[in-house]
């Protein structure tokens, strides 16, 4: 096992199961519950489980009874394309290193079913559900160890593959950027989607660079340019116009998300955001 990943491993680990989370209820408190049915409210029923659309329209309370899942899939996809191999003060791949290691401990530390998948513009590792520690190690070190550059994301090809694999209800976490053309639509249908969205300070609002010669990570191109306040305005309209676009989305389509900037702590993030 590489350094990176060791160090990625014994961090996150102590933070899930020491002092930090460990004394808190489970990271994905709140699922593992599914519909059952409806039935009249009666005296002791918490109201906050009252339809109040049904209510209104019989005249009378009713409740929603749920029943509790046996374990719960927690299956992880990180979108390892090329403009995750940016950053300033850590990488965007290390960050989400940190936050696979996060929810796979917390996943296996609940006896939940863990799995892993690395993406971009194909699926290049899938790893079998499983409620062992080995599979998070195996999981950090794949991702650390794998090589983004000139892999562009194509989140349609992820959507189809995972809607063709994914066969049984799971509560699915995309960690990527998030830039480009994103529709989750079919897999919020199925399953209980929540977005883990990794940026840069510098990439949302970047500085006058001035004239010099820049690649772009997913197709190894290179081109010059002068990175001045009319290209910056430029580009932080285009950034605003998508994360606008991605966030009404997620709000429509019922997708939770946090966002965690690379001089973030990962599991302080995660924590705070499922909560």
């Amino acid at each position: 096992m590489n350094k990176k990943a060791k160090k990625i491993i014994l961090k996150t680990k102590k933070q899930v199961y020491g002092d930090m989370l460990g004394n808190n209820a489970s990271l994905f408190q709140g699922e593992g519950f599914e519909f059952a049915e409806l039935r009249e409210y009666v005296y002791g029923d918490d109201v906050r489980k009252i339809d109040w659309k049904t209510t209104a329209k019989l005249g009378k309370p009713f409740v929603k009874v749920y029943r509790e899942e046996r374990e719960l899939n927690v299956v992880v996809v990180t979108m390892m394309s090329g403009s995750m191999y940016f950053g300033t003060v850590k990488q965007k791949s290390d960050i989400a290193a940190e936050a696979v290691a996060t929810l796979g401990f917390s996943a296996v530390k609940n006896s939940d079913l863990f799995s892993h998948m690395i993406f971009a513009d194909d699926l290049y590792s899938l790893n079998k559900p499983s409620k062992k520690l080995f599979a998070v190690h195996k999981a950090v070190e794949e991702l650390t160890a794998f090589n983004p550059l000139g892999k562009p994301a194509d989140f349609k090809a992820l959507t189809q593959m995972l809607n063709d694999r994914l066969k049984k209800k799971a509560l699915l976490f995309i960690i990527s950027d998030f830039v480009g053309d994103i529709d989750l639509k079919l897999l919020s249908k199925k399953h209980d989607v929540y977005a883990v969205i990794i940026r840069d300070k510098f990439e949302e609002d970047p500085s006058e660079l001035g004239y010099l010669r820049l690649i772009d990570m997913e197709t190894k191109e290179s081109f010059e340019g002068n990175i001045d306040s009319a290209t910056l305005k430029s580009y932080k309209k285009a950034l605003l116009k998508n994360d606008e676009k991605l966030y009404r989305q997620f709000k429509k389509q019922g997708v939770r998300f946090t966002k965690i900037y690379t001089h973030e702590d990962a599991a302080v993030k995660l924590a705070k955001g499922m909560r």
